[in-house]
């Protein structure tokens, strides 16, 4: 097995990839190398998500130290990559610190065939300054843990075991690359280094990295003094780390950074310990922008990915810690309004909407979205939406929350949004799911409950809504909805939608007191209320923009308040249309006072048409388990 694994080897690639970077790449564009240790990073902090791993690997001449990337982690969380395999480098890039060269693996695959053999030929360490003019050095590999044996060196001390002649680096002693270059370069920039290369001992550098998120300016003022300060979330093909500009850097940089946009950024710009209070990125380190530090945009952005999720299905949140920060996908099922609240702290206002999310792990989770993404908020009901950086929280069982530095992203372009828009077209659609906040006591199974429908009887019966907010679903057909008010004026500033209520004003125009603007025309919006039965009752439900749109078939508000002002009869019969539809509905009860009066109100926050084909069977399903 040995001398076929020495056969595959790239003997000698180390001398090429090191001395002529170019060369390196066309002689030797996959090398194959043999594994000599692996062996964690030590700063690593545990739940830090995103491990690091030094490999040391051999040519058989020569043994050079290399740090595994995060996203190619996984082969050694699957058992494969273990001293003595073969393993196949299919992307990395070269770097030569004070003589010292290490490479950073991006992508590799380990070659099962061949085995774990004993080490091959007699490696040394790879040095740039002697290699070329001296060939190889007597230097082996040192220090406890290192695959194969350690030799004596000339003039060691005795009774402390061998010592050897070349101490090891700092875990991640990387600075920019004399290699080839990573993610690109132009003129200007040649040699690029990846973020996963940085660290404090990092010198000189330049990363190419996308713009992933961008924190508003925020303030602050103590005692010592006040100051301003902002970030932003950094991203190539090695990882992400965050960047942070504080009061002069804040005035000069917070304008040329924006969300989606590419950048070249080179030092000087201080690398520290990540604060992982305030970072949710898998990154120990962070940046943090000094006054030279040079920031430029590059015209070329096609190479730099656009976001990288890890994902964590909705059905296994339940074992999720509290306030831990997960990445979620899934199909947008319901849309609540925007509340605006006022902190208990602070003082000030802000926005928040409430979301629930479904996914094919057959569980629902409500997500809230704040400030500018609550207010802004449009993507449509059904669609996919993948979130980075939410927090869980236990509120309900398990529900989540977008965090500042978190990111929205509608309907992407990953394999993972085509798989769940495939699913719930399929079969998703029609389905129930089960809820975290239906989930049992102490001795509740993984799987919780299956959400209870309720029919009307029952939601009257048992007061729902009347202690705390409550959600059921209800399966019912609309039988009326209100003609006099079924839409209000809304604010048309397409820029920012606030989404509030506009008056007519002298001139004709609309005015929007909270965008502090007129318009020459209000957006209509729906707010509905309909009458809808059961076999049990009727009740009266209200519901707003989204679901209004599809109980009238796809007509917006606009459309048929034109209609209402022109006295076309499509007006009326548009209604007409729109009764005698039976819906599964997600209702949100709610207790609200009106003058001196409380009652509860019923907000349809979701709904669907019913599947009958999908309905018949279940009904057959439950006839089944009454027959003896």
């Amino acid at each position: 097995m040995s001398d076929a694994a020495a056969r595959q080897i790239s003997r000698g690639a180390f001398s090429v990839i090191f001395n002529d970077p170019e060369k390196g790449k066309e002689q030797f564009p996959v090398p194959i190398f043999q594994c000599l240790q692996v062996k964690p990073l030590g700063n690593q902090q545990p739940g830090g998500g995103g491990e690091r791993y030094r490999v040391v690997l051999s040519d058989m001449d020569h043994y050079v130290q290399t740090m595994l990337a995060t996203q190619a982690s996984a082969v050694v969380h699957d058992g494969k990559l273990v001293r003595g395999c073969i393993v196949r480098v299919k992307s990395y890039q070269a770097n030569s610190v004070k003589g010292k060269n290490i490479l950073i693996l991006l992508d590799l695959e380990v070659i099962e065939s061949l085995g774990t053999p004993e080490r091959i030929g007699e490696p040394v360490v790879y040095d740039a300054s002697t290699s070329a003019a001296a060939g190889p050095t007597n230097t082996t590999i040192g220090g406890t843990g290192f695959y194969g044996v350690k030799k004596e060196e000339p003039g060691a001390g005795g009774g402390g075991g061998a010592a050897s002649s070349t101490k090891s680096a700092p875990a991640a002693d990387y600075a920019r690359p004399s290699g080839t270059s990573y993610g690109g370069g132009n003129a200007a920039h040649p040699n690029i280094c990846p973020i996963e290369g940085l660290s404090p001992y990092s010198h000189k550098w330049t990363i190419k990295a996308r713009v992933t998120s961008k924190s508003p300016i925020r303030t602050w003022h103590k005692a010592s003094g006040e100051g301003k300060l902002f970030s932003v979330n950094l991203l190539d093909e090695s990882g992400e780390i965050k960047a942070t500009g504080f009061n002069e850097q804040c005035d000069a940089l917070y304008e040329l950074f924006q969300e989606g946009s590419v950048y070249y950024i080179s030092s000087p710009c201080r690398v520290n310990i990540a604060k992982k209070q305030f970072t949710n990125l898998p990154n120990d380190y962070e940046l943090t922008f000094e006054r030279d530090t040079q920031v430029e945009k590059a015209e070329d952005s096609s190479n730099v990915p656009k976001l990288r999720f890890n994902f964590c299905n909705l059905g296994a949140l339940q074992s999720v810690d509290k306030d831990a920060t997960v990445d979620v996908i899934g199909i947008l099922k319901e849309i609540g309004e925007t509340a605006s609240l006022q902190s208990r702290t602070t003082g000030k206002p802000f926005d928040k909407r409430e979301l629930t999310l479904v996914d094919d792990s057959g569980y629902s989770v409500r997500t809230t979205v704040w400030g500018k993404t609550a207010v802004d908020f449009d993507a449509k009901l059904e669609s996919v939406v993948a979130f980075k950086g939410v927090r869980v929280s236990d509120f309900g069982g398990r529900s989540l929350s977008l965090l500042q530095s978190g990111v929205m992203s509608v309907e992407p372009d990953i394999t993972e949004a085509h798989h769940l828009k495939g699913w719930y077209d399929s079969v998703g659609r029609a389905g129930t799911f089960a809820s975290h906040n239906t989930m049992g006591g102490a001795g509740a199974g993984a799987g919780g409950r299956t959400e209870v429908v309720k029919t009307i009887g029952q939601v009257r019966e048992e007061n729902l809504g009347m202690d705390d907010t409550a959600y059921f679903t209800l399966k019912a057909t609309v039988v009326f909805i209100k003609q006099e008010t079924f839409a209000y004026p809304a604010c048309s500033n397409t820029d920012k939608p606030c989404q509030k209520k506009v008056v007519e004003v002298g001139d004709g125009t609309w005015r929007c007191e909270s965008c502090d603007a007129n318009h020459p025309a209000p957006l209509y919006r729906y707010t509905m209320m309909l009458n809808a039965n059961d076999h049990t009752g009727q009740l009266w439900l209200s519901c707003f923009d989204d679901v209004g749109k599809m109980l009238m078939g796809g007509t917006t508000a606009n459309e048929l308040t034109r209609m209402q002002q022109d006295e076309d009869p499509a007006f009326g019969k548009a209604f007409e249309q729109a009764n005698c539809r039976k819906y599964s509905f997600r209702v949100r009860a709610k207790l609200d006072t009106f003058g001196d009066a409380q009652r509860i109100r019923y907000q349809i926050v979701g709904a669907t048409p019913i599947d009958f084909k999908s309905e018949g069977h279940k009904l057959a399903e439950l006839i089944k388990q009454f027959q003896l």
